[in-house]
């Protein structure tokens, strides 16, 4: 089969250079050059769109390719299509370029000018490189590559109000469905989802908040891959550490983490630090999880006036869920809606918790029986907030703000400002 190479060159002269040699490889089958970076990352796309197999195991990015420079056009391929090889060519062949290359996850550089033995040596090596992943991966059925994967935020009221669950099942449900999930645990002081999943990890979040290029290598070594198929980052095991995680770093790591999963689920816990604003602030989804007792209601509706005073977060924009709902509590969920002035999901948890006792103390929550009213109401309100991937021509309802009404960026700064102006 032959190898596709896509050139991306911004110099005609390099191009017609580029273009006439790699048409000389054996099996290679160079495809249209494309002039910059915004039309190679679109190209890519709209194959991607069609199916990953309809990429070209081969990108070649020229250093006078533009307006995105060289390097962080590398980066961009190698996290939003990991089964492309991108070989870099520049006239710069120092070991600090190549190591600089390597990080932003290219997987071959060559010199300038071009030597047909090199460049023949290293579209091969990279053509099988980009072969095996596809293989490795079912032909990428495990590859997202899309603009940015859908963000759900999971936040309590209080402790003990079943967030962490709810988050896990969340994730298991979109991975279950085909939507290639990540799970982070940004409940840094302490983070129970290693022990929800009986999972023995050395990463967490904390080795990638000083990280200033988030590579595709270095986030994969930080990622541990549950039995379930779903990709968690976890809190680290020392919860004093969860102080070196601020807010910009929780903003680079999800970014990075949405590149690479078509869903983000979150769970940040009860207690709001700059991280946790930030990233609530980010989400498509921004759930509130509450029980429907007097006590835990009225942590919700502070919960939601302290996100709107800090400007994290608008009411509207919060979708509550209840949780241990019974029809014999006083507290129903059209009540908690009229209290905190959010949205509710239409979705309660019933109060089951003997279906769930079992498999907490064992670790094993991913393991619920299938049949059970709580796993089955989760798995529901994945459905309802869109996480599963629907039958062709059917759609739910998104609650809370759809990306893009507001300034994301621009919001999380001003959110995690806010709480930082709270503290001092």
């Amino acid at each position: 089969m032959p190898t596709r190479i896509l050139p991306a060159v911004g110099d005609a002269d390099a191009v017609r250079s580029l273009t006439t040699l790699l048409s000389q490889l054996p099996d290679a089958e160079p495809v249209t050059p494309v002039g910059d970076s915004t039309h190679l990352v679109d190209t890519l796309a709209r194959l991607a769109a069609e199916s990953v197999d309809e990429l070209p195991e081969v990108v070649v990015v020229h250093e006078r390719i533009g307006p995105v420079p060289a390097l962080e056009l590398v980066r961009e391929v190698a996290l939003r299509f990991p089964a492309v090889g991108v070989i870099l060519v520049t006239t710069d062949a120092s070991p600090g370029l190549f190591a600089a290359a390597m990080d932003a996850g290219a997987r071959g550089l060559v010199a300038l000018p071009l030597s047909y033995e090199e460049l023949a040596h290293r579209v091969h090596a990279v053509a099988q490189w980009s072969t095996g992943v596809r293989r490795h991966l079912g032909h990428g059925a495990e590859v997202f590559t899309g603009a940015g994967g859908t963000l759900v935020t999971v936040s309590g009221a209080k402790g003990g109000v079943g967030t962490t669950l709810l988050a896990v099942q969340l994730a298991l449900a979109a991975q279950a469905s085909g939507r290639p999930t990540a799970l982070v645990d940004l409940d840094l002081q302490s983070g129970d989802i290693a022990s929800f999943l009986d999972v023995q990890f050395r990463r967490s979040v904390v080795d990638l908040a000083a990280i200033t290029d988030l590579s595709p290598r270095v986030l994969a070594e930080a990622v541990f891959r549950h039995d379930s198929g779903v990709a968690l980052l976890l809190a680290p095991g020392e919860g004093e550490r969860g102080e070196e995680v601020t807010d910009r770093a929780a903003r680079q790591i999800i970014g990075a983490l949405r590149s690479r999963y078509e869903v983000v689920v979150v769970d940040c816990g009860s207690q709001l630090g700059g991280a946790g604003a930030a990233v609530v602030e980010l989400a498509d989804t921004a759930l509130l999880v509450t029980t429907p007792d007097v006590v835990a209601v009225r942590g919700a509706k502070r919960v939601v006036r302290m996100w709107d005073r800090l400007q994290i977060r608008k009411a509207e924009e919060t979708t509550v869920v209840v949780n241990r709902h019974s029809r014999a509590t006083e507290i129903q969920p059209g009540l908690v809606q009229k209290i905190t002035g959010t949205a509710v999901a239409a979705t309660a948890i019933p109060a089951h918790f003997k279906e769930l006792q079992a498999a907490v103390d064992a670790g094993r929550v991913h393991a619920l029986d299938a049949k059970g009213t709580v796993r089955q109401a989760m798995w529901a309100l994945a459905g309802e907030l869109g996480l599963v991937r629907a039958a062709e021509g059917s759609a739910h309802r998104k609650p809370g703000r759809a990306r893009g009404e507001r300034g994301a960026v621009r919001g999380g700064d001003r959110g995690a400002a806010g709480l930082r102006r709270r503290r001092e």
